[in-house]
């Protein structure tokens, strides 16, 4: 596996080892041993699978306080433009976002840590998304942004996503409380 930090710090690009032959190929995506030598210790304890139409965008997402999550994201089919948001009041790039082409074709993953917003939009007529985190998912620690604020500058590459009525309804990043930062 190839690990490769980005402009973001702390939310790394990983390139798996894809071993083919005639039957097909083996890659494998998660060695704990392997994550940690990287200084990745997440503790994964939670899977999620997602399976979404074309043009659907999820996000942005976050969990607050002791509930915050990190995530390893991977795409089973399909393509999606998975995006974080670095809420970390203390970083050097609070506010920025990273934009990265997840597919079925390059099989890399992003991981993001903890003290980041997350959502995706889907490129491709149908994506198979999964991911891990590393605490459980708790409604009440829920938090989000409007995934169209105009302050971020994020080009999910969809002329008209379908939106779930909650995330139309999220904060912008101006509007978001101490409560919500990292």
């Amino acid at each position: 596996m190839i690990f490769e930090e980005t402009t973001l710090p702390g939310v790394i690009l990983i390139k798996p080892a894809k071993y083919g032959d005639s039957r097909g190929f083996f890659m494998e995506t998660f060695r704990k041993s392997v994550f940690e030598e990287h200084g990745i210790k997440a503790g994964f304890v939670q899977d999620n699978f997602s399976f979404s139409g074309k043009y659907t965008l999820r996000g942005l997402h976050f969990q607050r306080g002791d509930a915050a999550q990190a995530k390893l994201v991977k795409v089973f089919s399909g393509e999606i433009l998975d995006v974080a948001v670095d809420l970390r009041k203390n970083s050097p790039t609070f506010g920025e976002h990273i934009a990265i082409h997840l597919n079925d074709e390059n099989h890399h993953m992003l991981y993001i840590p903890e003290g980041f917003a997350h959502g995706f939009s889907v490129l491709s007529e149908t994506a198979s998304v999964y991911y891990k985190c590393n605490r459980y998912y708790d409604a009440e620690s829920e938090g989000g942004l409007f995934w169209n604020d105009p302050d971020l500058k994020i080009d999910w590459k969809v002329t008209k996503p379908l939106i779930s009525e909650k995330d139309q309804k999220q904060p912008k990043f101006k509007d978001l409380s101490d409560a919500d930062l990292f």
